[in-house]
């Protein structure tokens, strides 16, 4: 029987060739991981302190920064006279700026005790974004007219964000008790907060692990208007040349 012939296309000599190079290339890219995960591990924060301080200076760079771009802002727009035509109260009413007053509620949440709980963790005693959101999205619902965060006047671009139990709202920080304030009919609020799935099972740890909740029916609000800018900018597709 014929022996069998090798392809024309093996060549021993470039065969090795090609392994040295994929074995140098192997050897790079090792040497580039390894590296990299030296210098991650060496900015990895030791304790739980040591995060905290990493944060707390992250944060307060961010802030910095959105300060001055929000002030960059401003300037353009005045520059650019595009502001909102103030002579409309019912665009700055719509935007949050103008002030209000009339009666409502004021919601409470706060952390519970830092104490064990069988069958919960650290974690279940702390009130979330989730929470927060659940009641203001139960008020809108149940009409309120106006709403305040921490006494911060929300619009329609504000974004309320939580990192561990610090609330981030408008550049600023703050810390619990979270307090939310709204203009609107008393019972219907009331009623929309009772009849909330969202806010049902926040209060279900209320019961479980002692989280604080706190309703207070107010004759009259005074809400200040929103301190932002006003203007509203949008994207645009680009056009396609011709």
């Amino acid at each position: 029987m014929p022996a069998r012939r090798r392809p024309e296309w093996w060549h021993p000599r470039s065969s090795s060739v090609a392994l040295v190079v994929v074995a140098v290339l192997a050897g790079v890219l090792f040497a580039t991981s390894a590296r990299l995960f030296s210098d991650a591990t060496r900015e990895t924060p030791q304790d739980v302190a040591d995060l905290i301080r990493i944060e707390r200076d992250r944060l307060a760079a961010l802030e910095a920064d959105v300060a001055e771009l929000r002030a960059e802002r401003d300037a353009l727009v005045e520059a650019v006279d595009t502001r909102l035509p103030t002579s409309s109260d019912d665009v700055l009413l719509a935007a949050a700026g103008t002030a209000l007053e009339g009666p409502g509620l004021r919601v409470e949440l706060w952390d519970a005790p830092a104490v064990e709980v069988e069958g919960y963790n650290v974690n279940d005693l702390v009130v979330h974004q989730q929470d927060l959101e659940a009641v203001m999205n139960a008020l809108w619902a149940g009409g309120a007219e106006a709403m305040t965060v921490q006494g911060e006047r929300l619009s329609a671009t504000s974004s309320v964000r939580c990192v561990g139990n610090v609330l981030l709202l408008h550049g600023r920080q703050y810390s619990p008790p979270y307090v939310i304030e709204v203009i609107g009919d008393p019972e219907q609020l009331q009623a929309s907060l009772d009849s909330s799935p969202e806010v049902a099972v926040y209060r279900q740890y209320v019961e479980a692990v002692r989280l604080g909740w706190s309703v207070t029916v107010l004759d009259s609000v005074v809400m200040p208007p929103f301190g932002g800018s006003l203007t509203l900018n949008h994207a645009r597709v680009a056009e396609e040349e011709a």
